[in-house]
């Protein structure tokens, strides 16, 4: 099975955990997702200062700057296989 492959089954796999992820775990999900999918973020910051969800979705994604595709698609398999192992 090649990288995209397991990445589309961790994709997948995630949404099956027995257990909803804290915050802080969903925006690390979702940032890797992000630059796995589209690369680093291209978006200026959120311009809505209330819309918080949306600040930290978008600081969490720019953090990853830099971060190649497959090392984010290798990440984001890791940290859903030790969501399903805990």
């Amino acid at each position: 099975m090649d990288l995209s492959q397991q990445f589309e089954q961790a994709v997948a796999g995630s949404k099956l955990l027995s257990e909803k992820p804290d915050n802080e775990t969903l925006l690390k999900l979702y940032s890797l997702y992000k630059q796995a999918t589209e690369g680093d973020n291209p978006a200026d910051a959120p311009s809505n200062p209330f819309d918080f969800v949306a600040k930290f979705k978008h600081e969490a994604w720019a953090k990853l700057k830099g971060t190649g595709r497959e090392s984010a698609m290798q990440q984001y398999i890791g940290l859903v296989a030790s969501l399903k192992n805990a």
